[in-house]
């Protein structure tokens, strides 16, 4: 390690492990040095690390929180209450319940439903739409449905609901 007297500008050179006071040998100066750790460069990798895993954290948050808060804006919500499987004449029919809520200020008319069904990979394998009983939902309220869906249900693993809006129409 290379060190330099303050007064006279002497450099000289000392074992990486010197620590304590040094006396110049040509102005008589003496001074403290201390060992520098090779801690610090380390310490400040750490340091890093936190402040990126700190900022990842934060983005991922924020990224969450801002998809809740928009899912959270839609001013409908379909809930699936229960599925139920019922045998009828030797075949088996599934009935879906559930309720429909309008979480805004305003009154919405009341869309088509469309009950969705899922395999064992969480594709759709089917889709089966239909009209609610009510015309429209006011503020605050919730109406529940019931549908029996027909055709061949075996191989689902899942049902799902969703509301039929002008996007979705083709």
């Amino acid at each position: 390690m290379k060190v330099q007297c303050d007064i006279c500008k002497t450099e000289y050179n000392l074992p990486s492990n010197t620590s304590g006071e040094v006396k110049c040998a040509i102005c008589g100066h003496t001074w403290t040095i201390s060992n520098k750790s090779h801690r610090s460069w380390l310490m400040m990798f750490i340091a890093s690390l936190c402040a990126l895993l700190a900022a990842t954290i934060f983005t991922v948050t924020v990224i969450i929180t801002s998809r809740r808060d928009s899912s959270d804006k839609r001013p409908l919500v379909a809930v699936i209450d229960n599925v139920q499987t019922v045998t009828n004449n030797g075949m088996d029919q599934v009935i879906v319940t559930g309720t429909v809520t309008n979480r805004s200020d305003d009154i919405y008319a009341f869309p088509d439903l469309v009950i969705v069904l899922y395999g064992d990979d969480g594709a759709p394998i089917a889709r089966q739409k239909f009209m609610p009983s009510a015309t429209f939902l006011d503020v605050g309220q919730s109406v529940s449905f019931t549908h029996k869906l027909s055709g061949n249900v075996s191989g689902v693993k899942r049902v799902g609901v969703e509301l039929m809006n002008m996007e979705n129409e083709k």
